[in-house]
């Protein structure tokens, strides 16, 4: 589904991202991990269309994003939901919503994509009127991540679902993604700092390291080497 292919990005004459290459297939749900700075969101951003690279190809579903514009990949079916949440504060839970079904397939199928999300998170029907600036941290979390799906997109990318959440708050995240993934009506990629719970959700799951790819497997390889046992597992 998602081809990357030996990507560059630089900003300023420093690189963010070297030769990187992952693939996401369909259905599968695929993490990223790694340290600050270590060119994650940039990854995310390039395949969005937000940044562009330097060099190298994004294939979505064998189309060269670098011929689609960034306000079109939402048409093929690639929703990000970035770090931060980023939630229309003064609009109201539904309008945000609303907001994420622009894309063609959210618009036809909006009514049964409302009837999900509200499913996923009871929370945000009862609070359906509220401005999405009043939310809690966690609420505004689930809402991001519901204007995502709003759009029904094929491939959604959740860049730290989990970041600044309380733990309890973290773990509920986490089982909506992955009950999205059991669902299996969508390829997700996740950079999430809870390595230990992103890689056993995981089909697959890569390991950036300043800019470049430095291990990649399934969980239980990862997990054997002593790198990711010292720097993540605290082993």
């Amino acid at each position: 589904m998602l081809e990357v292919e030996s990507l560059t990005v630089a900003y300023g004459g420093l690189r963010a991202l070297t030769n990187v290459s992952i693939e996401v297939k369909t259905g599968e749900l695929v993490c990223v991990v790694g340290p600050n700075g270590a060119g994650k969101s940039t990854l995310f951003k390039t395949i969005s269309g937000t940044v562009l690279p330097r060099s190298g190809k994004v294939l979505f579903e064998g189309v060269d994003l670098s011929t689609v514009s960034a306000a079109r990949r939402g048409h093929l079916g690639i929703a990000h939901v970035p770090e931060g949440r980023e939630v229309f504060r003064s609009m109201s839970v539904m309008e945000n919503l609303e907001m994420g079904a622009w894309a063609e397939a959210g618009r036809s199928r909006f009514a049964e994509t409302l009837e999900r999300v509200f499913s996923l998170f009871p929370v945000l029907a009862e609070r359906r009127d509220q401005l999405a600036g009043t939310l809690s941290g966690g609420q505004q979390q689930m809402l991001a991540i519901g204007r995502g799906l709003a759009s029904r997109p094929k491939l959604m990318m959740l860049d730290e679902p989990s970041m600044g959440l309380a733990p309890a708050v973290a773990d509920t995240i986490f089982e909506s993604i992955s009950q999205l993934h059991r669902e299996g009506e969508m390829a997700i990629l996740l950079v999430e700092q809870r390595v230990a719970e992103a890689m056993e959700y995981s089909n697959r799951g890569y390991v950036l390291q300043t800019g470049e790819v430095i291990l990649s497997g399934k969980f239980d390889e990862l997990s054997k080497d002593d790198r990711i046992r010292r720097a993540y597992f605290g082993m």
